[in-house]
């Protein structure tokens, strides 16, 4: 099916919310298909995520044109007590750093 994510089931170690704002980290000005693409969500799920997010102060989004490019609150400390005093910049950096290293594993098993 085109535009359909592959469904998961089961649980995972990140929530949607986590994977979203994760990727607008990598690209400030993703689109919303793009987003959805790479977290495996529909469209809508994205928006609502965004929308969400928006509202808790985790992100803005200015409009430039017919694209958005979002800005995210890196000082802003995630919501759940057992988190508390974790940023949304440590998140992402401790993402960021999985990302690398992924990345570079990657890279070795093709040489």
């Amino acid at each position: 099916m085109g535009g359909v994510p592959e469904s998961y089931v089961g649980w995972t170690f990140l929530t949607n919310h986590a994977r979203v704002l994760a990727s607008i980290a990598d690209d400030h000005n993703a689109r919303i298909r793009d987003i959805a693409a790479r977290c495996r969500l529909t469209e809508r799920a994205v928006q609502k995520i965004i929308a969400d997010l928006e509202q808790e102060g985790y992100l803005s989004h200015t409009r430039e044109g017919r694209s958005n490019t979002y800005r995210i609150e890196p000082g802003k400390v995630l919501r759940h007590p057992a988190e508390a005093g974790l940023s949304v910049a440590s998140l992402l950096s401790l993402l960021a750093q999985d990302e690398d290293l992924r990345a570079g594993r990657t890279q070795q098993a093709g040489q």
